[in-house]
């Protein structure tokens, strides 16, 4: 078994993996191009054109970039009613890709619709690279001369032979933005035998068994700066801060509990959250702070959309569905309109809304995240995070804020 088929469903966190979405009309060879990557019959094979439907996703590992999911979408000349959705779907993977990658088989000529997903990708600053597939088919040059006149590096393959497919992860790995995300979420904080406390709430909201995906990120972040890591619950954390003989480096809490916690933890001990820490993680600290002023000017009957990434079952103390809510209607004094987007679903008319309160994102990766801070800014509504508003609510901000204002200070 090779490297690349040993990453299953415990390996790395889709939101932190490079995102490599591959586009093309129908036929184009793009399930091939899967199968041809991966090593694996992943995706079905058929020469009736629009087999694929929705987005495939795939994840692996390309050494030595790491993680990576690979995304196969349907053909975007698909046609009729149905193909119309096909296509809306596949160019909506254009707000989680962080590599495009257009496969023009080589015994067809290139068109307007590839020309479309060079566009996007261009408007979007994405890098895009070219695959000439079914080279088994064709020897024209035009599709050639096409790519270089477009200034699009292209590889030549053979999925059914593996042909050119070395070349190709080659060329990915050059392509790949070095920055799709931030080189570490807490890690920068610390120094190596640093005490840091993390407070991790266990109540109904809470997964059984189990910590959050944020929780386990940051302490695994941590771990790796050689920081030494003690979790605890709220109801621990005083004994926790007394029992320590040295100063704590940083505590970090989950935003939820943030008015008690500041209360516990001394003012000169540094404080943040994890949602703080993941807005500069996966998204853009300054947007986010820049959203504040949104909050204070939010009237009864105004609409509010609270998107959450992740797809679970609320709880009578979920923070997207209720904490939040009840925070906003008893900061404004009266009832307000909430929409709840959910999971993948961010693809409604923006415009009625007063604010946009987005979760840390923990489960989708930072260019579907910076995707959607760019369709609020478009749309010029204000957009916060969870760990943002509830700072700002609570009167803790400019204090859970400052390990990074210090930071960037240092740097």
């Amino acid at each position: 078994m090779t490297n690349e088929q040993k990453v299953h469903e415990f390996g790395a966190p889709r939101g932190v993996r490079l995102h490599i979405a591959i586009f093309g009309k129908r036929n184009a060879g793009k399930s091939s191009l899967i199968n041809a990557i991966t090593n694996q019959e992943l995706a079905v094979v058929s020469a009736i054109a629009g087999t694929t439907t929705d987005p495939v996703y795939k994840s692996m590992e390309i050494l030595p970039l790491g993680p990576v999911t690979l995304i196969d979408t349907a053909g975007i000349d698909d046609s009729g009613e149905l193909g119309a959705l096909r296509v809306e779907k596949s160019l909506q993977v254009l707000g989680k890709t962080d590599i495009v990658i257009l496969a023009v088989a080589a015994d067809s000529i290139p068109d307007e619709f590839d020309l479309q997903i060079i566009q996007l990708a261009l408007e979007r600053k994405l890098p895009i690279l070219g695959v000439i597939t079914k080279i088994d088919l064709s020897t024209n040059s035009l599709t050639e001369n096409w790519f270089r006149q477009h200034n699009i590096r292209f590889c030549k393959i053979n999925s059914l032979t593996r042909t050119g497919i070395d070349e190709l992860k080659q060329v990915l790995i050059h392509t790949a933005p070095k920055d799709f995300l931030p080189p570490t979420i807490v890690g920068d904080l610390l120094r190596p035998l640093d005490t840091v406390i993390l407070v991790c709430p266990i109540d109904a909201g809470a997964p059984k068994s189990r910590l959050i995906l944020p929780q386990v990120q940051v302490m695994r972040d941590a771990m790796e700066a050689g920081a030494i890591v003690i979790v605890v619950t709220l109801k621990e954390l005083a004994t926790a801060l007394a029992n320590q003989k040295a100063t704590p480096k940083l505590v970090v809490t989950d935003s939820q509990v943030f008015a008690q916690v500041s209360q516990i933890v001394p003012p000169e001990i540094p404080l943040t959250s994890f949602s703080i820490l993941f807005a500069r993680y996966k998204g853009d600290l300054n947007e986010f702070l820049a959203g504040i002023e949104a909050i204070d000017n939010l009237q009864p009957d105004d609409n509010v959309l609270i998107a959450e990434a992740c797809s679970h079952y609320p709880s009578h103390e979920d923070i997207g569905r209720v904490k939040i809510p009840n925070w906003l209607e008893k900061k404004v004094g009266g009832k307000l309109n909430f929409t709840f987007a959910v999971g993948g679903d961010f693809n409604q008319d923006l415009s009625k809304f007063k604010l946009i309160v987005h979760c840390g994102g923990c489960m989708i990766n930072r260019a579907e995240v910076l995707s959607r801070i760019a369709r609020c800014q478009d749309a010029r509504i204000p957009v916060v995070n969870y760990g943002v508003l509830i700072g700002h609510i609570t009167g803790v901000l400019e204090r859970v804020i400052q390990p990074l204002i210090e930071l960037k200070k240092d740097n």
